[in-house]
């Protein structure tokens, strides 16, 4: 009888602890959904340039630097200059309320000359009252991000955004400091 005992008792303890670790695991796909979900929602709004959308995906500490007039304003300006294609998805860690996502954005620079043109660079978010923002074009909050989290780059290695152009079917470095 002990035996029975002993041995539901094991049974019930070992569900117990598969529930909290699956548990566990749903929140952080969870999470991972939500990051890749927002990095997707801000490419969208950038390629239909509804940048008045946009804005209310940056964190309280950019929006209270700066105007929602001046952000789509200065955005505006830009769109000139390039065309947004399309998105590549890589790597997303997340910690707490703060994530890294590895993106690659795909394009073309129409002036003031035509090019293929590709931007390899991790997108930093935040998340604010549940919700995540997007904090990359934000260096201030990414600095605060990066020194508040020292362990954050470990497994998962922070990069400078890199710019290339297709030259000969090859996709080089843009590096404005060798020109």
């Amino acid at each position: 009888m002990k035996k029975i005992r002993a041995q539901k008792q094991i049974q019930i303890i070992s569900l117990a602890v598969l529930l909290l670790v699956s548990t566990g695991s749903l929140v952080r796909a969870s999470d991972v959904n939500d990051v890749r979900s927002t990095v997707q929602s801000v490419f969208e709004q950038l390629k239909s340039h509804n940048y008045s959308q946009l804005y209310d995906l940056l964190p309280d500490s950019s929006r209270n630097r700066m105007s929602r007039d001046r952000f789509v304003s200065a955005l505006q300006r830009a769109q000139d200059f390039y065309q947004l294609d399309r998105l590549e998805i890589g790597g997303v860690k997340v910690a707490g309320n703060l994530a890294v996502v590895d993106t690659v954005l795909y394009g073309r620079v129409v002036a003031p000359i035509q090019a293929e043109g590709k931007i390899v660079v991790q997108q930093y978010l935040l998340r604010e009252n549940g919700k995540w923002r997007v904090a990359t074009g934000d260096q201030g909050a990414v600095r605060k991000f990066l020194a508040a989290n020292p362990g954050f780059s470990k497994g998962f290695r922070i990069r400078p955004a890199r710019i290339y152009v297709k030259q000969d079917n090859r996709w080089v470095e843009f590096n404005p400091r060798r020109r």
